[in-house]
C-alpha cells in the first residue's frame, strides 16, 4: 500500500476564490517591497562590508556588556548577537561581534582586531597568554622585556611552544609591547596573543568594494535565472504558461526577500543561493503542473479552461504535497540540528517550499486562467513533454 497524504480523486477547486488568492499575494508583495524600502535588508558581512568576529567562552554571553566594552574604541555601528545551537556544550557560549567597514580603508587593520579582542577578554578580567617558540634566546628576551615593563608572567606549555602568561588587567600597550620585544629574539619567529576566558574561532573581513560588487553579482544572477526560465517555458510551452510561471517565480522571490526585510535576519551570499535554489524548486513544481494541464488541454477539448485546471491540480496534488513535505522533513531537521552557520539558508529554504508550493497552485495557475490559453496546438507529436505525465505519487 502506498503512503499518499492527499487521497486520490480528490475534486477541489481552487478557482473558486481565484481573484482573493491574487489579491493576497499582491497585498503581501506590496507588504514585502514596502518592508524593504523602510527597512532595507539586514546585510551580511558579503555585502555590507566589514568584518565579523565569533567569539566563544565559558561564562554567558552579556550584549550589553560587550557593547560597553567596545565602546571606547569608537568603531562605529557595531553589532552582536549571541549565537544559539543545540550542538553546544552546555558551558558553551558563542556571539558574533560585526562591525563595519572603516572610512577609507578596504578592510579593518589587524589592530584593530586585536583591540576588539583585547577589550572583550579585559572585559572578562582574562588572562593574557603569549606564546612563542620555545627556546634560551627566545626566554631570555621575554624575562629582559618583562624587567624593562615592569612585570612579571608565568611559564607555561602549549601545544610545544613557550607560553607566557600575563596577570590580569594588564594594559594592552604593555601587552603588545611585551610581544614585540620576545618576537624580536629570533628573526621571522611567530608570536600569538591569546586568552584564558575567551577564544576568538573565526575572523572574516570583506572590503566595501568587494561587497558593492557582490550585491551587483548577486543581483544580476537571479534576474539571469529567471529570464532563463523564460525562455525555457515559452519556447517548451506558449508565452502565456511562460508569464504565469516567470511571474509566479518573481512572487517567490519577493516575498522571500521581504521576510528577511521584516524580520532583520542576515543577508548574505547563502541567501542568494538559497533564493536560486527556490526559483529551481518552484519552476519544477509549476511545470509538473502546466505539463499536465497541457496534456489535458488536448484531451479535454470542449472542457471549460478553468475546470482543466482544476482537474490538472488535483491529478498533480498528491505529489507536489509529497514532493513539499519531504523536503520539508529534511530541511527542518537541518534548522534543527544543522548550526547556527547554514540557519539562515535553510530557512529561505524552509519559506520558499512553503511559498513556492503556494504560488505553483494559486499564482501561476491563476495567471494562465487570466491570459487564457490555445486550445489547437499541433497533433503531430502529442505525446511531447508528457513523458511522465501518468505518474502520480
Amino acid at each position: 500500500m502506498r503512503l499518499r497524504l492527499v487521497r486520490q480523486g480528490t475534486k477541489i477547486d481552487f478557482f473558486q476564490r481565484a481573484r482573493l488568492w491574487l489579491g493576497i499575494s499582491l497585498v503581501m508583495m506590496v507588504i514585502a517591497f514596502g518592508s524593504f524600502l523602510i527597512q532595507g535588508l539586514n546585510f551580511g558581512i558579503d555585502f555590507q562590508g566589514g568584518t565579523s568576529i565569533r567569539t566563544q567562552s565559558e561564562q554567558p554571553v552579556d550584549v550589553a556588556a560587550y557593547r560597553a566594552a567596545l565602546e571606547p574604541l569608537e568603531l562605529g555601528d557595531v553589532s552582536i548577537t549571541e549565537v544559539f545551537d543545540p550542538n553546544f556544550d552546555e558551558n558553551q557560549h558563542v556571539a558574533m561581534v560585526r562591525i563595519q567597514a572603516q572610512e577609507g580603508d578596504e578592510r579593518i587593520a589587524s589592530d584593530t582586531i586585536q583591540a576588539v579582542q583585547f577589550a572583550l577578554a579585559a572585559m572578562l578580567d582574562s588572562r593574557v597568554f603569549v606564546d612563542a617558540p620555545k627556546n634560551e634566546t627566545v626566554q631570555s628576551r621575554a624575562e629582559a622585556t618583562a624587567d624593562r615593563l615592569g612585570i612579571s608572567f608565568e611559564l607555561a606549555e602549549a601545544e610545544g611552544r613557550q607560553r607566557y602568561v600575563l596577570d590580569h588587567g594588564m594594559e594592552r600597550e604593555t601587552v603588545i609591547a611585551f610581544g614585540d620585544g620576545v618576537n624580536g629574539a629570533v628573526p621571522n619567529s611567530s608570536v600569538g596573543i591569546s586568552y584564558e576566558a575567551i577564544s576568538f574561532p573565526s575572523v572574516e573581513s570583506v572590503g566595501p568594494k568587494v561587497s558593492g560588487e557582490l550585491i551587483q553579482t548577486a543581483a544580476i544572477a537571479v534576474a539571469l535565472a529567471v529570464l532563463a526560465i523564460l525562455a525555457y517555458i515559452w519556447l517548451r510551452f506558449e508565452w502565456q504558461f511562460a508569464v504565469g510561471a516567470v511571474l509566479a517565480l518573481t512572487h517567490d522571490v519577493i516575498l522571500t526577500i521581504g521576510i528577511f526585510s521584516e524580520l532583520q535576519i542576515k543577508f548574505d551570499l547563502a541567501i542568494i543561493a538559497a533564493l536560486l535554489t527556490i526559483v529551481g524548486y518552484s519552476i519544477n513544481d509549476t511545470v509538473i503542473v502546466f505539463d499536465r494541464v497541457r496534456e489535458n488541454l488536448r484531451k479535454y477539448k470542449k472542457m471549460d479552461l478553468k475546470e482543466v485546471l482544476n482537474l490538472s491540480i488535483n491529478e498533480t496534488l498528491s505529489r507536489t504535497i509529497m514532493t513539499s513535505v519531504t523536503t520539508l522533513l529534511a530541511l527542518v531537521s537541518l534548522f534543527v540540528l544543522g548550526g547556527d552557520v547554514i540557519r539562515g539558508f535553510v530557512f529561505a529554504m524552509i519559506w520558499g517550499v512553503l511559498i513556492g508550493t503556494y504560488s505553483s497552485i494559486f499564482v501561476a495557475s491563476a495567471i494562465l486562467l487570466v491570459l487564457g490559453v490555445k486550445r489547437d496546438w499541433s497533433k503531430k507529436d502529442p505525446s511531447a513533454g508528457t513523458r511522465y505525465g501518468h505518474i502520480d505519487t
